[in-house]
């Protein structure tokens, strides 16, 4: 999964990577959903996850209630935890979709670096670091050479292109990482199933014809009891897509 856009999602100049992921996995989606950084950092303001955040209470906040575009809202599905030390787990679930992890940022830092943020990087050869500060997400796996193929770069000298390799989001940019890498510096593994639920939000329970209907936009249409809807009292409900 390589959108044709993503973005910083206001990570460059605050501390909200944990919501930034979430906004790349919306861009994940087939087709793609390209959530603006603007909503993306008004979100993670209004929830108080601007300069830092949980993995979990995001996730729970993204089922809830989630970015919303337009007329349109889009959610996290239930989110499920994922043993990034096993092979075939990650790549099964990053077969699903986007795999949200925590992990520490220090030797990641210096690989995006190597290209000045460019897509393509490579990050290998990464110790064990427990200083969990920062979340990416994989969007992709297999061998070495195949994923730098993705990205019509040279694996490195040194670098086995056979080995096992994910493709990792962080910072408006997709680079490389080895598999022992990605594990030595991994407190957390997610997935979403689904990784988004689309609907639109607005509907609300007409008191004269009795059924749910669109209040976003009035002139939409006419109530079948006469006239224009009656809401008050309604709830907010949300209508998902198919």
């Amino acid at each position: 999964m390589r959108p044709a856009q993503i973005s910083f999602w206001g990570n460059d100049v605050h501390g909200d990577c944990v919501t930034a992921e979430e906004a790349f996995a919306k861009a994940c989606h087939n087709p793609e959903i390209f959530v603006p950084d603007g909503e993306v950092i008004s979100w993670a303001t209004q929830h108080g996850v601007l300069e830092g955040a949980g993995l979990q209470p995001v996730m729970t906040w993204m089922q809830q209630a989630g970015f919303a575009t337009g007329t349109n809202i889009y959610n996290d599905g239930s989110c499920f935890a994922v043993n990034w030390q096993s092979t075939a787990a990650m790549q099964s679930a990053i077969f699903e979709g986007p795999v949200k992890l925590a992990i520490a940022a220090d030797q990641l830092d210096a690989a995006w670096r190597s290209t000045n943020g460019k897509s393509g990087w490579f990050g290998t050869g990464w110790n064990s670091d427990t200083n969990y500060d920062h979340c990416v997400s994989l969007c992709g796996y297999g061998p070495m050479s195949w994923l730098a193929g993705q990205f019509a770069v040279q694996v490195p000298a040194g670098v086995d292109g056979a080995k096992p390799g994910y493709a990792m989001f962080t910072w408006n940019s997709i680079g490389i990482v080895d598999a022992p890498s990605m594990i030595n510096v991994t407190a957390e593994a997610w997935i979403r199933q689904p990784t988004t639920v689309s609907g639109q939000p607005n509907w609300r329970w007409c008191n004269k014809c009795r059924v749910l209907a669109f209040a976003g936009n009035p002139s939409l249409g006419a109530c079948a009891a006469g006239g224009v809807h009656s809401h008050a009292g309604s709830g907010n409900y949300e209508v998902p897509f198919a």
